[in-house]
């Protein structure tokens, strides 16, 4: 069997789960793209395709990842893995699905390319049940690596073949999703994907910043474990960087330098203390 994950991370918790349960051994294959984010319109298509990686081009300037772009390669990842389909008619696919917009926005992604392989495509959805930590309190994880190794024998049990009504319908709902074009993709319950503007996260970027001057690590250790819908550090900068540009937020440092020493403060806050010195005067 082919297992499918959508983090790298995952890979790790998951080949450990092999040394409880040898049944379930077999090649793990990752999408590393996050579909959660982005342009998607014509995502299929070579103008859709490079109109997303300019986006990712874009956000991960001036970042630790902007390298990154050049390992995501999910087309070829496809590609060679229904080219192993073909060769192999026992072979069959396992998609681990945590219940988080990321995973499920790679499934819509990757499922209506394995379309002609109904019947040899299953899935394992973490929907809503419950695992035991390893404090041995019960727990509903939304992330795969939140579950302890011995546990995967647990989630084998949710295995069970995407059938053919759900090649038909999560495909539409995908193209819905991908016409709409938004930038945030969030996960309602379920299957359920909502698209949401770009601004999606600003409000709690804001809210954390507060009126003081807070440099960009703290605020990112402080903002990003709080966050109702989790996200990349890289994103929630790259909406930093464009209320930057907009006059919402004021910055300090050299971006070209890195993170590390950028200092920012909400615009609001500056107001204020010029509102102050304004009264102070008169």
């Amino acid at each position: 069997m082919v297992h499918i994950v959508f983090e790298p991370s995952t890979i790790n918790v998951l080949e450990k789960s092999f040394e409880v349960d040898e049944t379930m051994k077999g090649e793990i294959i990752v999408v590393k793209d996050d579909f959660m984010l982005g342009p998607t319109q014509n995502i299929y298509e070579p103008e859709g395709y490079q109109a997303r990686k300019a986006w990712w081009q874009k956000v991960l300037e001036l970042s630790p990842y902007v390298d990154q772009l050049n390992i995501v390669d999910d087309k070829m990842t496809v590609h060679n893995l229904k080219k192993q389909l073909d060769e192999d008619s026992e072979e069959t696919v396992w998609i681990w699905m945590g219940q988080n917009p990321h995973d499920v926005t790679g499934y819509y992604w990757l499922l209506q390319q394995l379309a002609e392989y109904e019947g040899r495509v299953f899935v394992l959805y973490l929907n809503n049940l419950p695992f035991i930590n390893v404090e041995g309190g019960i727990f509903y994880p939304k992330y795969l690596t939140e579950i302890q190794p011995k546990e995967f024998k647990k989630a084998k049990k949710l295995c069970r073949p995407i059938t053919l009504s759900e090649f038909e319908v999560d495909p539409d709902e995908w193209k819905k999703l991908c016409d709409e074009n938004g930038t945030v993709r969030i996960l309602e319950g379920g299957k359920k994907i909502v698209s949401k503007d770009e601004t999606f996260f600003d409000k709690e970027i804001l809210d954390t910043l507060g009126e003081k001057s807070v440099k960009l690590p703290r605020l990112l250790t402080t903002l990003l474990p709080k966050l109702k819908v989790k996200t990349s550090d890289v994103f929630i900068v790259w909406r930093i960087r464009e209320m930057v540009d907009a006059g919402r937020i004021l910055s300090e440092g050299n971006w070209e330098k890195g993170w590390k020493d950028i200092v920012l403060k909400d615009t609001k806050g500056e107001l204020f203390v010029e509102i102050e010195a304004v009264n102070d005067e008169l």
